[in-house]
């Protein structure tokens, strides 16, 4: 505040001048003039300054230490362990491991989310990434062994009929070259086995579903556990393809849902996990190699002839007929996923009249193109097994001058699983196939 200074000292007495009026001398300090506002300064310090005491008082509580460790130490476990999990060799992504290793923690909504972020649905249109022709020696001809080969003059034995349906139709109207046309990729005793085809899809042409056909006179059929779906017991079989296990081996394929959104259970060699649910689509392993597909209850009942039971939801082709709400309650019917995507990657395998064995797959099928993929193979019972690419994958082998390594080949080359994954542990379950 500026000060007066008495002017007596500039004047006679009685000099009615008003009082000079000067501001402070340099250094001095002033106090505050009655009527000036007064701040009230808090007696142990500025606002910034009192909180940074508070928090570090709070942070000297036993209790609050404790808990701070016993926190860190679990964020440390947490990154270990999604560490451990991301770099697992089991054929997966990363991501894919990630995601698993999430819904096993109980973050399957966190997972959700961020797919649904993630999820683009497929273009419409356009055409494929890779060729459909029929690589050359591999055409086959459509023979039917309902109509039986009178053997040559002289010989008993009955005459081998190959089974080998005919073209199927295009979803996407007129085929493009080698659509739907039967090649054969594996030969057991000279006899086709196993024939693939290719279909597009009806909407978006550019996607592509692979289609296997197996014959069961001439294969066996091999359920295999994953190491952490069913987990550890004494299976009687490895979870993976060993070195020494792989000659005769034809043809692997993924499993069902994980087991505890599967809706059934799991059996194998007299173990088993979880309970085989009555009413739930079922793939029945027998000890003779062959397969069977239906409804527990229905079709099937345990007996002494079976060696494996892998259930999974309901039957989505049942006595030749696509199940009705396959179009509808896709998510909560069919599985979450990717974002809730409906056509995203599907697998399903059915069986035919004749007792071949069909297995179909995709990159952008609901669950009702999955139904109908499997009806228009031929399958009178059929079922899905997985969904989302982390899981899809169906592989054949040839052996050439390797018979006891053989190469695996993927039915799609645009399957995202490594074909070398199944000669490693798997997490999951799956199927071989091998020669009889």
């Amino acid at each position: 505040m500026p000060r007066r200074v008495p002017g007596a000292a500039s004047g006679p007495p009685g000099n009615s001048e008003p009082d000079q009026v000067t501001g402070p001398e340099p250094g001095e300090v002033t106090g505050p003039e009655p009527g000036d506002p007064v701040l009230a300064v808090p007696p142990d310090g500025p606002p910034g300054k009192v909180r940074f005491r508070r928090t570090r008082g709070f942070f000297r509580h036993r209790s609050v230490r404790v808990v701070s460790v016993l926190v860190a130490l679990g964020l440390v476990w947490v990154l270990f362990s999604v560490g451990q999990a991301a770099v697992k060799n089991n054929g997966q992504s990363a991501s894919a491991n990630i995601a698993e290793w999430a819904r096993d923690h109980d973050l399957g909504p966190v997972v959700t989310f961020g797919e649904w972020l993630s999820y683009n649905p497929p273009p419409k249109g356009g055409k494929p990434a890779f060729s459909l022709a029929v690589p050359s020696g591999e055409a086959v001809s459509p023979v039917s062994p309902a109509h039986p080969v009178k053997p040559p003059k002289g010989v008993t034995k009955p005459v081998f009929v190959a089974d080998i349906p005919g073209t199927l139709k295009s979803l996407a109207g007129t085929p493009i070259a080698g659509e739907g046309q039967w090649r054969v990729v594996e030969r057991v005793n000279g006899e086709p086995a196993m024939l693939t085809t290719f279909l597009r899809d009806a909407t978006y042409t550019s996607e592509v579903n692979g289609i296997a056909s197996i014959d069961q006179r001439l294969v066996k059929f091999s359920l295999r556990p994953g190491s952490e779906d069913p987990g550890p017991a004494n299976w009687g079989v490895p979870d993976y393809i060993p070195a020494g296990q792989r000659k005769g081996l034809l043809a692997t394929f993924n499993g069902g849902f994980k087991l505890d959104s599967a809706g059934g259970g799991f059996y194998l060699n007299g173990i088993y996990h979880g309970t085989l649910e009555k009413g739930a689509a079922s793939v029945v392993y027998y000890k003779n190699g062959t397969i069977k597909i239906g409804q527990w209850g229905r079709d099937f009942a345990m007996n002494s002839s079976i060696a494996g039971v892998r259930q999974n939801l309901k039957l989505l082709v049942d006595r030749g007929k696509v199940a009705p709400d396959a179009d509808s309650d896709v998510t909560s019917n069919w599985g979450a996923t990717l974002g809730g995507g409906y056509y995203v990657w599907r697998s399903g395998i059915g069986i035919t009249a004749d007792n071949r064995v069909v297995f179909v797959y995709g990159p952008a099928l609901d669950a009702q193109d999955l139904g109908q993929l499997l009806q228009r193979a031929g399958a009178v019972e059929g079922m899905q097994l997985d969904i989302n690419p982390a899981w899809m994958k169906f592989d054949y082998y040839q052996a050439k001058n390797s018979p006891a390594d053989p190469a695996p080949v993927p039915l799609l080359p645009t399957q995202q699983p490594s074909p070398y994954s199944y000669f490693s542990p798997s997490t999951r379950d799956f199927t071989a196939v091998y020669a009889r």
